[in-house]
């Protein structure tokens, strides 16, 4: 027995070490792994530039706050900037993890609204802290605390009446994931995040744009509010952010940056310097790889080669994307297994999800095609 509270189901193996995209069982085994720790092993397991960042780091300084300028946070806030320009980025703040980047983005809506109701759609997923759980629609979270939950609105997805109907002017915020993970891949057209742009921007209420799981490239783009044509007010960002280490960034626009305070944020461990390294080394990985392009191209193909399967349809953009089945997608998901390819289930329970390095090679498609087209369940 061990002292580990367990949480989730775990694998039938244990893991002992990565390579790409690829993770090893103590036994030896090896697995192909579109899952990617759920979404975040974007530049694939231990890529050597990222190891070689983070151990040159550590030698040098594994820890200050930010009592303390350095340099490398510095260089990270300016690279992460440079790259989601396309998105109207003016300033960055560095936590921890996207549940926190989530609070802290919708704090700083409530502080300069002076409005205390938040917004979030139906299938969204944002958190467990208490204002990111307040927006989140899942019951069996969020029940347990609803006296203790924000004033909160929930209005459906995709639905541009539903938009109009909103009174935005009571709101301080909406969040929204652009292409909604949990709940299966569910996504929005172009024409629907514009009208919510024009609508919030005309009721100064803040656009909080999720982006934990659709940023740094995922979707075929730096962002997905860029692929969509829109300059949130705020941006929060995590999971892939620095190939695993642990980090969350809010990103503003320069003038909801223009509302934060001295002492209106903080966080002991946000920024730190590993972090901060393993993010430029990310960052440089992506570019250096075009791993934008390449998760563009390899969702084309997957959308174009499993429907006519199992598959009736691939959702999703880029390297976020739900298999959406004629049954069932857990049997699917037993299938992959029993080949070795790691797969996420959804709360749709026909849309298998698969969330990959950008890495990606074209002989992990072929093996995931390959194990796709023998699957008869």
């Amino acid at each position: 027995m061990t002292a580990l509270l367990e949480t989730y189901p775990p694998y039938p193996f244990v893991l002992d070490r990565g390579e790409g995209e690829y993770v090893y069982a103590e036994d030896g085994t090896r697995w192909l792994d579109y899952y990617g720790g759920h979404c975040v092993t974007l530049t694939g397991h231990s890529h050597p530039n990222v190891v070689a960042a983070i151990a040159e780091q550590a030698g040098r300084l594994i820890f200050y706050s930010a009592a303390a300028r350095l340099r490398v946070r510095e260089q990270a806030a300016d690279a992460l900037a440079a790259f989601l320009a396309g998105a109207g980025v003016g300033k960055v703040f560095f936590c921890n993890s996207g549940a926190e980047a989530n609070e802290n983005a919708l704090k700083l809506a409530i502080k300069a609204t002076s409005r205390q109701r938040i917004a979030g759609f139906e299938g969204g997923w944002h958190g467990r802290t208490l204002l990111a759980l307040s927006a989140t629609d899942d019951p069996k979270i969020t029940d347990p605390y609803a006296s203790l939950l924000a004033p909160h609105t929930r209005i459906p997805f995709a639905d541009i009446a539903a938009l109009e109907a909103v009174d935005w002017s009571a709101h301080a915020a909406v969040i929204v994931e652009p292409i909604q993970s949990m709940s299966g891949i569910r996504c929005a057209d172009a024409a629907w995040f514009a009208r919510l742009r024009e609508l919030t921007a005309a009721a100064g209420c803040w656009l909080i744009c999720d982006e934990i799981q659709t940023g740094l490239g995922r979707v075929g783009a730096p962002s997905a509010a860029e692929f969509y044509g829109i300059r949130p007010d705020a941006m929060t960002l995590a999971k892939g952010l620095a190939s695993g280490v642990p980090v969350g960034a809010v990103i503003l626009s320069e003038a909801a940056a223009a509302t934060v305070k001295s002492g209106d944020l903080g966080s002991t461990f946000g920024g730190g310097p590993i972090a901060m390294a393993a993010l430029l080394a990310t960052l440089a990985v992506v570019g250096e790889e075009r791993l934008v392009a390449r998760a563009a191209a390899l969702g084309q193909r997957l959308k174009s080669s499993l429907p006519g399967t199992v598959v009736m349809r691939v959702r999703g953009e880029g390297l976020l994307l739900g298999l959406e089945c004629h049954a069932p997608a857990a049997g699917l998901k037993q299938h992959l297994m029993q080949n070795r390819i790691l797969a996420g289930g959804s709360g749709d329970s026909r849309v298998l999800r698969l969330m990959p390095p950008l890495t990606l090679s074209d002989g992990a498609v072929e093996m995931l095609e390959a194990a796709i087209a023998t699957y008869t369940g």
